[in-house]
């Protein structure tokens, strides 16, 4: 028996669709609020979407750095719309090894493809890009910047998980000092009306700019290095990985590399039903022993990174599912 009908699309939702063929994305700040409700509910109508409504088409996936779940997932989504990829996962392979500017390698790319994913390590390269072309840029991550179609996944998961984005009491815990899932996300969830609890070392937290931001958009928050004490109220638990390769000092990454690990006993500790999410990757920060809980939502999180890049590329592309 045939599925039922689609919704009929609100205005809400056609008129961000309008706004976002041929834009770019480059960080959360560009949406508001509302906006970013009514794109996760675009994001929705491409959960098991495989028409083939981006046949033709050609994603240039160029990583500067490493990257295993946004880059294969952006080229799945891809895939599954029917269109086709090329780049590079190493710059070492590309002409910047011979001294060519960024932009001119944006601008060699923008000759061989439609829509442009972007990782570098450089902060604000993905606008450097995005400056350089007339094709959408997406940012997949600029250094300790950036990285919103992690935070569009990550928000795409809390909502399926906890029913809503708002009114939750949600924790990040370990590396808020260098990493740009988390700092996506807490402006995002701070933007949606959340109460945020920041858990790290003194030498990983949140960058006292970040703090201020918070501040002055008036967002409920805490900051505190005692993870059992933040634990109890949590509805969400966002670890992050200790990123050894944001540090300068080798001897400061020992000093914080061990500073966190979730386990069994702390979902004991925690709220009943908290989740615990992660961007991965993961190195000792969650046992293992947790992937089997019902709580660990972080391989959902990265299932969800396809249907939430297949309606980006869609959307940018003018396509629809």
């Amino acid at each position: 028996m045939a599925g039922a009908a689609p919704r009929p699309w609100t205005d809400a939702e056609e008129s961000l669709a309008r706004r976002m063929a041929g834009a770019d994305i480059l960080s959360v700040r560009q949406f508001t609020a509302d906006e970013l409700v009514t794109l996760l509910d675009l994001v929705a109508r491409f959960e098991g979407a495989q028409r083939p409504v981006l046949q033709g088409k050609v994603l240039a996936a160029l990583f500067f750095e490493p990257s295993t779940r946004t880059r294969l997932s952006f080229e799945s989504a891809m895939a599954r719309l029917g269109g086709a990829c090329l780049g590079f996962a190493d710059a070492g392979v590309s002409s910047t090894t011979k001294g060519e500017s960024l932009s001119d390698t944006i601008r060699m790319a923008e000759c061989y493809a439609d829509v442009i994913v972007i990782r570098h390590p450089r902060e604000g390269a993905a606008r450097v890009a995005a400056d350089s072309t007339g094709i959408p840029i997406i940012n997949g991550g600029d250094g300790s910047n950036q990285h919103p179609t992690q935070t569009l996944l990550d928000l795409y998961t809390i909502r399926r998980r906890c029913g809503r984005l708002d009114g939750l009491r949600i924790g990040f815990l370990g590396d808020l000092k260098y990493g740009r899932a988390a700092h996506s996300l807490i402006e995002a969830v701070g933007m949606l009306g959340n109460q945020i609890v920041l858990v790290a070392p003194d030498a990983l937290k949140l960058p006292a700019q970040r703090v201020d931001e918070l501040r002055q958009h008036k967002v409920s928050f805490v900051e505190t290095g005692d993870l059992d004490g933040a634990l109890p109220g949590l509805d969400v638990l966002y670890v992050t990985r200790i990123q050894q390769e944001r540090f300068g000092d080798p001897l400061e990454f020992q000093r914080v590399r061990d500073a966190y690990q979730v386990d069994a006993a702390t979902l004991d500790r925690g709220k009943a039903g908290m989740i615990v999410m992660h961007p991965l990757p993961r190195v000792n920060e969650i046992h293992p022993s947790m992937d089997a809980s019902p709580q660990a939502a972080y391989f959902e999180q990265a299932r969800n990174g396809v249907t939430v890049r297949k309606a980006v590329l869609a959307l940018l592309l003018g396509a629809r599912p």
